[in-house]
């Protein structure tokens, strides 16, 4: 498995609590970047200028993933907690999880669910709201329970080690939506050593976006981009039945709109075009619900052509999901070569001739 990728998945990052994440984004960069910035909510930017002269060209991926917050200890020790993004309640029960403190503690616990055989026909019958559910952390009261160090607010997120599967280019982890963005800003910068790009780059590692595009707002308004790229997931629909619109193996997603933003029709032309040339394989994608940052990018001050791409992932907003090694290097490639190509009079032939 590709060690960025492992790294960046087994780390716990939640909307507002992304530090872990952060923390590895400065240390893994920081040699490759001329400069480090951050925004005042927390987001992390670094700049490689190869044309001082050049345009600015804004990679993002966001560091938060989907989990939870504590709420409540109960008074038996149970733990009661709130959703940070989106869940649906049925892929929640019975799942591992890890409260981080606020010391950096990390204690497992699981959500409780009842035994089969003492629910009642009419519980069968219903999903369990999540209001209903509590985390069993293995004490046996309140008191102790607060001795470990929980604390209301606390961050909840998914236990589960990335791991290879039977094919081994089938990676299974949790939080690619969205590591996966955050590698590649890593990677995209790390390809940039040694070479003359006719841009200033910057890599950025937003902070909540699954509460709201948060921190793609205030960091775009910081860098005043001239071209937007949100590096996201998007739905794979290679299950059964499904409609194969994308597919693991098949390439990068190349996001045509999203509930947050149409994406800009020269900049996917130029986009589309740079793949084709280059034997890139991509897949052309759609999200009726869901956005990404490209959703406040595209919008900062006097905004900035922007797309969105997408990798697909199996089983978004879960414990549990599976990527491809094959879609990440053609985004990759794909984010390599449009580094190279985005010169000044590109930028501008594709902003005003579009």
């Amino acid at each position: 498995m590709h060690k960025l990728l492992k790294d960046l998945s087994m780390l716990n990052g939640i909307p507002s609590q992304e530090k872990q994440v952060r923390d590895y984004m400065e240390k893994t960069m920081k040699n490759d970047a001329e400069e480090i910035t951050f925004d005042n909510l927390g987001s992390i930017i670094a700049k490689k200028t190869g044309d001082k002269n050049g345009p600015r060209i804004m990679v993002a991926g966001h560091m938060d993933e989907v989990g939870f917050m504590v709420t409540k200890i109960t008074d038996e020790g149970y733990i009661k907690f709130i959703p940070a993004g989106g869940w649906w309640s049925q892929v929640m029960l019975a799942q591992q999880l890890e409260i981080t403190t606020s010391e950096g503690k990390r204690i497992r616990g699981v959500i409780g669910a009842k035994a089969p055989h003492i629910l009642p026909p009419e519980e069968r019958k219903k999903p369990v709201e999540i209001d209903d559910m509590y985390i069993d952390i293995g004490v046996k009261d309140k008191e102790a329970a607060e001795k470990t160090g929980i604390r209301l607010g606390d961050m909840v997120t998914p236990y589960i080690e990335s791991v290879t599967m039977a094919d081994p280019k089938y990676y299974l982890g949790k939080a690619w939506d969205n590591r996966v963005g955050c590698a590649a800003a890593i990677d995209a910068l790390k390809n940039l050593k040694g070479k003359n790009h006719p841009n200033i780059y910057y890599g950025v590692g937003t902070v909540q976006e699954e509460v709201g595009l948060r921190g793609a707002t205030t960091s775009a308004y910081k860098i005043e981009p001239d071209i937007g790229i949100a590096v996201d997931t998007t739905i794979c629909h290679d299950f059964p039945k499904g409609s194969k619109e994308t597919e693991l193996g098949k390439g990068v997603g190349i996001m045509i709109s999203d509930s947050s933003m149409v994406g800009h029709k020269g900049l996917r032309d130029f986009v589309l075009n740079i793949a084709d040339e280059n034997e890139i394989p991509y897949q052309l994608t759609t999200l009726k619900r869901g956005g990404t940052d490209g959703g406040k990018i595209h919008l900062a001050r006097t905004g900035a052509p922007s797309i969105a791409l997408a990798l697909p992932v199996r089983y978004l907003h879960s414990h549990t999901s599976i990527m491809h090694e094959d879609d990440y290097n053609a985004l990759i490639k794909l984010l390599d070569k449009l580094l190279e190509k985005l010169d000044r009079d590109t930028v501008n032939r594709i902003t005003y001739d579009s």
